[in-house]
């Protein structure tokens, strides 16, 4: 049932590779025999693959976690062959990290300079963003015919989140419920973005990259080089993809009070308080305060949403920005949308949960629990969510020293470690929003790789595939 599954995905990335040529047949560049020939070999390969049907189509958790962890990594592999055979990113492992970045919403880039790339090229990369920012998986799980609980156990380990619900009782019907959610917010960006100073190409690029909360641009200075109404409309709409997509679900349902929930409460309010902060600090490197305000809010949003997107080099703001800027790298988005980090939901039950502990400190015959919105939260999310929080610092550990390794200072080896596993894009110093990665030795680029990886499926599918206790029968 794996390779079942592998094969049906590879399937569909030789038609997601369909849109590259399109636009390098609309562009006349040479890249289009490229991009055809590999949509051929994976639509053929996967075809193939998938011919042979097995008996049970069960899935169960464990097959969950490794047809996630294993499809996300095939993908990435034969997303960088387009970057590798073309050349223009001549290292394998250079065009495996960006491939990764991409996938993985990330936007961290090896690339100097983005603008010499040909447009079928950049349009690829950018839809890698789109394609990874929702999951390839929970797209193809509204195709495929398998079990509700086949359905429920890969949704649970692509989600981002502490939990997964369904929106409707079919898991199938959820999942074509998100993209098409995914689908009117992506549209409704293009058309705004393209009203303003753009063309199609960049609005459709920006807007795939910023949907999928990725941050790949198509021009050096990333959102710098745009007017202030682009820069606006990236804005709202990052911080609209940072949402929950199931408080949109229930805000077309009629459900304004259950859409606003504790979580979208907390994250708005995060993000007010951080572009006050940040306003006020930072007021002194603008000509006026409503610019202030502007990039202010710009870099929150792009932040807090992890999608790396920037219009000033806030590396050069004072400490105390800078500082807002890196806790806000760690909480990240919502749980359920496309952004990373550790999400508001999980900080907001640590934090109940901290303050039940004190209680029953302070009275050890009470019991305490755990309620947000109105809802008794279960013990087994709690544990899961500490099991997520110690895996999560155990990596930035292992990583933080391996990276050292190549001897850079330490703001740079831990914004890197830190903006890989939150799948923001830049950090801070020599990996700062007018930098990138190529600074760094194969070894630490294949850790960040992991670290993208990691982050983007919430950490447990790709632990888990290197634990023996997960092939054993």
């Amino acid at each position: 049932m794996i390779i079942y599954v592998l094969g049906i995905l590879l399937a569909f990335e030789g038609v997601f590779l369909g849109l590259p040529a399109l636009t390098a047949g609309l562009c006349g560049e040479k890249q289009l025999w490229l991009f055809l020939a590999l949509a051929l070999c994976c639509v053929a390969a996967g075809f193939l693959i998938a011919l042979v049907r097995p008996k049970n189509r069960n899935i169960y958790a464990r097959d969950g976690f490794v047809i996630v962890s294993l499809c996300w990594i095939v993908m990435s592999v034969f997303g960088a062959l387009p970057f590798y055979i073309d050349g223009c990113i001549p290292h394998f492992i250079d065009a495996l990290f960006e491939s990764v970045s991409g996938f993985t919403t990330t936007g961290a880039s090896i690339l100097t300079n983005v603008e010499a790339l040909p447009n079928s090229m950049l349009m690829w990369r950018s839809f890698t963003h789109w394609i990874g920012g929702m999951g390839v998986l929970v797209f193809i799980m509204a195709i495929l015919p398998l079990s509700g609980a086949s359905n429920m156990h890969i949704m649970r380990a692509e989600s981002p989140g502490p939990s997964v619900s369904k929106l409707v009782p079919r898991v199938r019907k959820t999942a074509l419920l998100l993209y098409l959610i995914y689908i009117g917010l992506t549209a409704a960006e293009f058309i705004l973005l393209a009203a303003g100073e753009m063309n199609c190409f960049e609005a459709i690029n920006i807007s795939f990259a910023t949907a999928g909360t990725g941050g790949f641009s198509v021009k050096n200075a990333s959102m710098g080089c745009y007017s202030a109404y682009s820069q606006i409309v990236a804005t709202v709409f990052m911080i609209l993809f940072g949402v929950n997509f199931t408080s949109y679900f229930l805000l077309l349902s009629g459900k304004l009070k259950e859409a606003f929930n504790t979580e979208i409460r907390v994250y708005l309010i995060l993000i007010a308080a951080a572009i006050g902060a940040i306003t006020l600090n930072a007021r002194h490197l603008f000509d006026t305060t409503g610019e202030t305000l502007r990039h202010a809010s710009f870099t929150v949003g792009s932040i807090i949403t992890t999608t790396g997107f920037s219009t000033a080099d806030f590396n050069l703001w004072p400490s105390l920005s800078k500082t807002v800027l890196v806790l806000l790298m760690f909480i990240g988005a919502c749980a359920g949308s496309t952004g990373g980090g550790i999400k508001v939901s999980r900080m907001i039950l640590l934090g109940k949960n901290m303050r039940n502990e004190f209680r029953v400190m302070l009275h050890p015959r009470q019991v305490r629990k755990v309620r947000m919105d109105g809802r008794q939260i279960e013990s087994e999310t709690i544990r899961t969510i500490h099991a997520f929080l110690f895996c999560y610092i155990l990596i930035c550990i292992v990583s933080l020293l391996i990276v050292s390794l190549d001897g850079f200072d330490l703001t740079t080896n831990f914004t890197s470690v830190a903006a890989t596993l939150n799948n923001i894009g830049p950090g801070l110093n020599a990996v700062g929003p007018t930098e990138n990665y190529a600074l760094f030795s194969p070894l630490s680029k294949c850790v960040l790789i992991f670290d993208m990886l990691a982050g983007r499926l919430e950490i447990f599918p790709m632990i888990l595939l290197f634990s023996p206790m997960t092939w054993k029968k």
